[in-house]
């Protein structure tokens, strides 16, 4: 969740011009991280979970892409801490899906 609102205050600065581009495609990315997430422990296996949280790690890498770009477009003020939480979230959501291999 922090990683959302990361993204959130980042593109809140982003030009008037990427309301329906840039911004949109980066919030709708960083949000699909923790709902897939979410979803995934809600159902009902092991399996099921392993399948949302790929998603999930496609979610982190679209964000990633989006960022680099945002980066050298010059959008980004500070994109070190978008980029160091990205880096984190998606440790632990490989970390979660080892985890989960393991015991199956």
């Amino acid at each position: 969740m922090d990683l959302v609102i990361l993204v959130y205050r980042a593109t809140s600065r982003f030009p008037q011009s990427e309301q329906y581009g840039l911004t949109s495609q980066l919030r709708r990315a960083a949000v699909s991280v923790p709902a897939n997430i979410a979803e995934g422990a809600a159902r009902n296996g092991s399996k099921e979970f392993l399948h949302f949280l790929g998603i999930a790690s496609g979610s982190l890498s679209e964000l990633d892409t989006l960022t680099d770009l945002s980066r050298q477009l010059g959008y980004l003020e500070n994109p070190e801490e978008l980029d160091g939480k990205i880096d984190n979230v998606s440790g632990l959501v490989m970390g979660l899906a080892s985890s989960i291999r393991r015991k199956l």
